[in-house]
């Protein structure tokens, strides 16, 4: 659970708008779980601006060709002192802070040949010229045949883990997929980990056509991994990841997450790669379809909105002490039911949109911490259509419950009670076995529950 610059910042942001999202995370949401900040692309282009990227950029680079903070927009970093000062700010305030990183090696680094740290290669050595990023220009690609090419990102990831960065965000490694690198990368992490005695988390970026048949590596090699390509503030976006959640969700485990990308919320745009200046054009009902999905999929919560200058509806929903509870304690996670609904079965153009149910068992975290709903379970329901939906009698409780637990009392829980717009309209109905679900879901919608027996 943490903050990205890039919804908001994309390629610019600075050291004073990191320390203000730092500051305001650690008083207003790391009781609640939120604890992560991440500095996206481009923090060592002193170039770098909106809606883009730079050919030719002139990256600001050590002597061994290893990316450094550009020190206008990171004073702190001025020196050769890199992100050290600045993580050291973070750390105080009970934060983790991370990087964005391109896969491969910077073509300036290359053009100049300078020399592979600690071995007696160039970078014109370990390039490799023909696998390269399609949407940045900034570095080369590497050839993981020759024995400077892991040299470079031991290199890389000894400065990183020497300035005490908690987390790393590489892109490029996965559209295609590029298993070398993935596994080179990781290496590099496990060397500095052991090094510096210090724990770095590994995502992986971007996750369009990742198919699930990488899951033991991506578990052996990454701690998250995209299952999207970039997400924005429109709900096709978010539609779209009702499919591929229900596709990883039997694959999650603790540790090591498919991530349905950053949750852009709140005031976002600033200076962003996509759109201008602005409050999340989603509703608040999307919001809290994308909240419910994200944590009944279990995927990693990274919101990317400037959070000092975001609404105070943002920030009690970002508040909700269920999203760290059901992502942190739950299991089983599945979707249940996903059903196209017409207004006449018979008329194909009466098509209203699906109502789509998921279901998972509570369960006690993994560090220890006991389950909020111990022998319970959560559930949501969604629906994507453009008017309200009326579920009906369709639910059935031990549907969720189970059919050995349809008898025992059941009593629910709004986990969305406190949210903004009000409590759900969400009961349980009937007596037995007879007992459903029911309740009305507003456009783009979702009610989310807990079920306790008693």
């Amino acid at each position: 659970m943490g903050w990205n610059s890039w919804d908001s910042y994309g390629t610019t942001v600075t050291e004073d708008e990191l320390l203000a999202n730092a500051r305001f995370m650690a008083e207003h949401l790391k009781t609640v779980g939120w604890d992560t900040l991440v500095i996206d692309i481009d923090w060592y282009d002193p170039t770098a601006r909106a809606h883009g990227y730079n050919a030719d950029a002139p990256l600001i680079l050590d002597e061994y060709g290893r990316q450094l903070p550009d020190p206008v927009r990171f004073p702190s970093a001025a020196d050769g002192r890199g992100f050290k000062p600045l993580a050291d700010k973070v750390h105080a305030l009970g934060l983790k802070l991370g990087v964005h990183m391109m896969r491969g090696i910077p073509r300036i680094a290359v053009d100049k040949d300078l020399p592979v740290y600690g071995t007696d290669y160039t970078a014109k050595d370990v390039a490799d010229l023909e696998h390269v990023c399609k949407w940045n220009p900034d570095n080369y690609g590497l050839n993981q045949k020759h024995p400077g090419a892991q040299a470079w990102y031991d290199a890389q990831l000894d400065l990183f883990a020497s300035w005490g960065l908690d987390f790393l965000k590489v892109d490029d490694m996965q559209t295609p997929f590029h298993s070398d690198e993935i596994a080179a990368y990781h290496r590099a992490i496990a060397k500095a980990e052991a090094k510096y005695g210090r724990t770095i988390d590994l995502s992986l970026s971007p996750g369009g056509w990742v198919s699930t048949n990488y899951v033991d590596f991506l578990r052996d090699n990454a701690q998250m991994w995209r299952i999207s390509d970039d997400l924005w503030d429109r709900w096709e976006d978010i539609y779209q990841q009702f499919a591929r959640l229900a596709r990883w969700a039997p694959f999650q485990t603790t540790g090591h997450w498919a991530d349905a990308d950053m949750i852009p919320f709140g005031h976002i745009g600033l200076r962003a790669e996509r759109g201008d200046d602005r409050q999340s054009r989603l509703t608040i009902d999307e919001q809290k379809t994308l909240l419910a999905l994200w944590c009944m999929g279990r995927s990693p919560l990274m919101v990317g909105g400037d959070l000092p200058t975001s609404t105070d509806d943002t920030i009690t929903l970002l508040s909700n002490p269920a999203l760290r509870e059901v992502t942190a304690g739950s299991t089983n996670n599945r979707e249940l039911v996903r059903e196209r609904q017409f207004t006449h079965w018979w008329e194909d153009n009466s098509y209203r949109g699906e109502f789509i149910v998921w279901a998972a068992d509570a369960a006690d975290w993994a560090d220890g911490t006991p389950s909020a709903h111990a022998g319970g379970h959560y559930a949501a329901l969604f629906w994507t259509g453009d008017d309200t939906y009326e579920i009906g009698r369709n639910i059935q409780l031990q549907s969720i419950v189970g059919l050995d637990a349809r008898d025992d009392d059941w009593t629910l829980t709004d986990l969305f009670a406190g949210a903004p717009g009000g409590p759900s309209d969400v009961r349980i109905e009937g007596e037995g076995a007879d007992r459903v679900i029911t309740g009305t879901i507003p456009t783009h919608g979702a009610l989310w529950i807990a079920l306790d027996r008693h």
